[in-house]
C-alpha cells in the first residue's frame, strides 16, 4: 500500500492537523499519510483528530525531536465524512 508523507515541521497548532485534514481529503479510504511534525501539540491534537473522524491512528513515533503519525483514511463507505466537521 502507498503512503504519502506531509512534512509540517516547524508548523504550530492548529496548522499540523489542518494540513493533515486538507491531505486525507485527496486519499481514498485506506490509504495511510504519515504526517511529519516538530510541535509538541500534535500528539494530543492528532489523537483527538483521529477520534473525531473515524481516521485510525495506526503509529506514533518520535525521532530527533521529530513527531510522526501513521493515519490510515476512514473507509469512503461511511454514509457521512465528518472530517470536515472536526474543529480544534
Amino acid at each position: 500500500m502507498s503512503e504519502t508523507v506531509l512534512d509540517v515541521r516547524g508548523l504550530s497548532c492548529p496548522l499540523p492537523v489542518l494540513k493533515a485534514n486538507r491531505a486525507l481529503r485527496g486519499l481514498t479510504g485506506g490509504e495511510h499519510l504519515r504526517v511529519l511534525a516538530t510541535d509538541r501539540a500534535a500528539a494530543s491534537d492528532f489523537r483527538s483528530f483521529c477520534q473525531e473522524t473515524g481516521h485510525d491512528l495506526l503509529a506514533f513515533g518520535e525521532e530527533a525531536g521529530v513527531l510522526s503519525f501513521v493515519i490510515r483514511k476512514k473507509s469512503d463507505s461511511r454514509s457521512k465524512d465528518t472530517t470536515d466537521d472536526f474543529c480544534l
